[in-house]
């Protein structure tokens, strides 16, 4: 079922006379944005448009002022001429949700992309969260198994972290992520696709739900070719989701793919308000939503449930220092960088271990454990920085110690951080692995 089927399947039912909250009327559409004339309702509200066809065009409000309220239409191809009826249906603050959610797949407004029936939820949880006491928040104590060797045993992530997968086009960013979908010991699993290929999210879909994990996940999929107020829905209803399930004392993995593409999304919509572009044509609003999309995630001040998120990054061009890769990452507790010549020499997964952290690894790990993973760093470190004087044959041995070991140790660094896309290996496992690398 298409996205245009899915609106009209969830509009079609709706009675003008019994709905009715305020009614307006279209003054000016410029091809991306309705203005009509001004009624009561907050940013964020769904309305319908009826066009001059008599059908209904799901639309949001996305601005107001005193000549206007400014709503963007979310299907395509509008036939809307002045004088369109404006219906106010919802003001879109909550979501419908509850355990049935788990084992779906659903889009930007909870409609199945299965093509399975939903029945409606039995509880309400708000679309952009609820704001949580920063010092009530319980600390990061325990470590999360992703069923990833070299994430579990050398950037160790605990339970109610954040953390981005930065990353070029086809360095394995998708294989990670499903990887860790399947393999992890969370409680639930929370996918989010959004501006992903409609193809890549098929696949994608296929794999997870082909899986004995698979009654643990939901998916929220909005596709690249919805728009760009459906892609930030998205984004925030899988992360609403993520919290339900923490207020009910889940461990919840959250994976967001992408961080980049809402942010695009984030922009079109700022730049069509007619906001200003400044850092790489992101404006203002793009800076300040990040930051607040991933500070509801995290561990909660009420309850003993966690969301630990990945978010990955998109660096365009294998640039490191894009504006989005740097908001992130001052923001996140931690980065995990996919290495292009990992994955042109065929190390997958392709990380970059020298130049990925994990901020919060030292404080939930034991003394012996860190004391290899760090010497395991070096090693790795020493290595890569000479390795083109190793290959033009330039060093001399006993010149330098650790490079002595580290070159010793080579084959077997790459034989550990290596894994197969179906190969689960649970957290003791890993670090049983890794302290057995260095004591053999």
């Amino acid at each position: 079922m298409n996205f245009t089927s899915q609106i009209s399947e969830k509009i079609k039912n709706i009675s003008v006379e019994k709905n009715i909250i305020h009614i307006g009327e279209v003054k000016k559409f410029d091809g991306n944005i309705v203005y009509t004339d001004p009624f009561p309702a907050p940013i964020g509200s769904l309305c319908l448009i009826y066009d001059c066809n008599k059908n209904k065009i799901m639309s949001e409000v996305i601005s107001f002022d005193e000549k206007y309220n400014m709503l963007a239409v979310l299907g395509q191809n509008p036939n809307l001429i002045i004088g369109c009826k404006v219906q106010l249906i919802d003001n879109g603050k909550n979501i419908n949700i509850d355990e049935r959610i788990l084992g779906r797949i659903t889009d930007a407004f909870g409609n199945p992309l299965d093509d399975k029936p939903i029945d409606k939820m039995k509880e309400e949880w708000p679309l952009m969260g609820k704001s949580m006491n920063p010092l009530k928040r319980k600390p990061v104590t325990k470590p999360l198994d992703v069923g990833i060797k070299i994430i579990n045993s050398l950037l160790t992530i605990g339970q109610g972290q954040r953390v981005g997968i930065v990353a070029g086009s086809g360095v394995g960013k998708s294989i990670l992520i499903k990887m860790m979908s399947q393999f992890t010991n969370a409680d639930v699993v929370v996918l989010g696709l959004i501006g992903e290929r409609a193809r890549e999210v098929g696949v994608m879909v296929q794999s997870l739900f082909s899986n004995e994990n698979k009654n643990k996940i939901t998916v929220v999929a909005v596709p690249a070719d919805q728009s760009p107020l459906l892609r930030v829905r998205g984004a925030n209803r899988a992360t609403a989701i993520a919290e339900y399930f923490r207020s009910k004392n889940k461990n919840v993995l959250l994976i967001m793919d992408s961080l980049t593409r809402i942010a695009h999304s984030k922009r079109e919509i700022g730049l069509s308000l007619g906001e200003q572009p400044t850092s790489k044509g992101y404006p203002p609003s793009v800076i300040s939503m990040i930051p607040n999309l991933i500070e509801r995630t995290g561990n909660s001040d009420v309850s003993d449930g966690s969301i630990t998120a990945f978010y990955t990054v998109l660096a365009d061009a294998d640039d490191n220092n894009d504006p989005v890769v740097d908001t992130a990452r001052a923001i996140l507790d931690g980065h995990i960088l996919l290495s292009r010549s990992n994955a042109q020499m065929g190390i997958y997964p392709a990380v970059d271990i020298t130049n990925s952290v994990s901020r919060v690894m030292n404080e939930i790990i034991k003394e012996d454990h860190l004391d290899i993973a760090t010497k395991f760093r070096a090693h790795v470190s020493s290595y890569v920085e000479n390795k083109d004087l190793l290959m033009m044959g330039g060093y001399v041995p006993g010149k330098d110690i650790l490079l002595d070991e580290a070159i010793t140790m080579w084959p077997k660094i790459i034989d550990f951080i290596s894994q197969k896309e179906n190969e689960k290996i649970n957290y003791s496992e890993c670090i049983s692995k890794l302290l057995k690398l260095y004591n053999e």
